[in-house]
């Protein structure tokens, strides 16, 4: 395993991260139970989770993947092997079994402490807010355009206020965000510098070969603000190991349970995808690995989230970290990125 820290920080984490999102749903808890087994042994230190989790988000399993995790922790009494990362569900339609008061002061205590009980811990050591209050263009849409209606007002400096408190009483170690933008994320920045506030140190957004919009405003402040990408859906709903172009998901694979995942599905992403495969099968590597190895080793990046249903996927994944692409195949990719790019944003 290769490690990095936590940007202007001093946990050290892998550059490999657990995503946890699948639990509670099309895992088990015995078979969460199993992958951070394995994870662990391998030398990832890192997961991920978030209240909202399991996905699909539903009022009944809400939170089911916290309290997997946190069953293991009980179990297992690994918890200060973990560095753990969590958040705090926005608002929405797709929310509204949680909350619907945004990160408001009684909203983050509440998320926090509702967290820190299910994980069966005293303290999380990243806290992130799952996606922006304000009507921007987030999961898959692609371009910005302004809606006069929004109702929103400016409260990067509350939030971080009210963060600063959860900090000062040992609940949370570290903040950051996620889906965000590069406005919203240099606002952060501005009133952490301007006030001596927390400052957002990672940033959880989707990146892949599919979707390499990240590499536009954002990349640059990441390098120069030093706040670090934490990429999520780098196999793009398992789009990019494969398997659906050549027909051998099986009946248990995500899009075939929930079909209206279909980010990645595209006929641009497919076309981009079959170029993709032909890329790693000339080179000896599955698409999966080099798809993971691309990710892992982009500048901007601390660490890539890698999700799996079974443990020979978690396996194959996580030895992706010892791979990296030559100049050869990078070119190769980056000719594909110029024809077809960005095919699902």
């Amino acid at each position: 395993m290769r490690y990095t820290t936590l940007p202007k920080t001093d946990i050290k984490v892998s550059k490999i991260c657990l995503g946890t999102m699948t639990w509670g749903n099309q895992n088990t808890q015995e078979e969460g139970f199993a992958q951070m087994d394995l994870a662990l042994d391998k030398g990832v230190n890192f997961f991920d989770c978030a209240e909202l989790y399991p996905v699909p988000a539903t009022a009944e399993r809400y939170a089911d993947t916290e309290r997997i995790i946190g069953n293991w922790f009980e179990k297992t009494g690994n918890r200060d092997k973990v560095v753990l990362a969590t958040k705090i569900a926005g608002t929405g339609d797709y929310t509204a079994h949680i909350r619907t008061t945004g990160f408001s002061k009684d909203a983050l205590n509440e998320a926090v402490n509702n967290s820190l009980k299910r994980l069966k811990t005293d303290y999380i050591d990243l806290y992130q807010l799952h996606w922006p209050e304000r009507d921007t263009n987030t999961f898959g849409v692609r371009d910005y355009k302004h809606n006069p209606d929004d109702t929103w007002t400016d409260n990067f400096n509350e939030i971080l206020h009210n963060l600063d408190e959860i900090i000062k009483s040992g609940k949370i170690r570290q903040v950051g965000i996620s889906n965000e933008k590069a406005w919203g994320t240099m606002r952060y920045l501005e009133e952490s510098n301007a006030h001596g506030l927390p400052r957002m140190v990672t940033i959880q957004n989707a990146y892949s070969l599919l979707n390499r919009v990240f590499e536009g405003d954002m990349a640059e402040v990441a390098i120069r603000e030093e706040i670090g990408l934490l990429a999520y859906s780098p196999m793009a709903f398992g789009v990019l190991s494969g398997k659906y172009v050549k027909g051998t998901e099986g009946d248990n694979a995500r899009l075939k349970l929930f079909p209206r995942f279909a980010r990645y599905s595209g006929k641009n992403a497919t076309e981009a995808t079959k170029r993709y495969l032909q890329i790693a099968e000339d080179n000896n590597m599955s698409l999966a690995q080099m798809s993971l190895a691309f990710v892992t080793d982009r500048p901007f990046m601390t660490s890539n989230i890698i999700g799996a249903t079974s443990l020979e996927q978690l396996e194959e994944n996580i030895e992706s970290i010892n791979i990296r692409l030559s100049d050869d195949v990078m070119n190769a990719i980056n000719e594909v990125h110029a024809d077809i790019p960005n095919p699902a944003p």
